[in-house]
């Protein structure tokens, strides 16, 4: 499965949205992945860009769009196990319902992008390729309390 494939599952389910809010929500997807199902949920890069996670593949694929909406990532949403299909159905249950600034805020609230920044010694705004390492978002994630279940 790649990352293609799980945004368009995510807008085959949910329907029309932002770039950026499709973008914050397969970082979600990876990072509860790898927290309930102790595996990533695909295996490309997500970097950790001027407004929050950016997966590069993911961004190839909607560059010069603000929205984008079912059939528009060429991913393939029946490549995804039910395993797979949960952990982004409790995500989108959890974060679907808010703004794509609300999503970009919280991401740069928490360690894991902050991390990857601190790495590459880049000041907010600034462009930056740093990647978001599994380890990274496994060890935060995981340690949080309150957030989202799997059921």
């Amino acid at each position: 499965m790649t990352v293609c494939d799980a945004a368009a599952y995510i807008l085959e389910q949910s329907g029309e949205m932002t770039a950026m809010k499709l973008q914050k929500l397969v970082y979600y997807s990876q990072c509860w992945s790898l927290v309930w199902d102790e595996t990533p949920l695909f295996d490309e890069a997500i970097e950790a860009w001027a407004n929050g996670p950016v997966s590069p593949d993911l961004y190839a694929c909607h560059r010069g769009k603000f929205k984008v909406g079912p059939g528009a990532i060429q991913g393939n949403p029946a490549n995804l196990n039910e395993s797979q299909k949960a952990t982004i159905d409790e995500v989108m249950r959890f974060y679907g319902a808010k703004s794509a600034q609300w999503l970009s805020d919280l991401t740069h609230l928490e360690a894991p992008w902050q991390q990857a920044r601190a790495r590459a010694g880049v000041a907010d705004g600034q462009n930056c390729q740093e990647q978001i390492t599994l380890s990274d978002m496994h060890e935060y994630y995981s340690g949080l309390g309150s957030e989202p279940e799997k059921a």
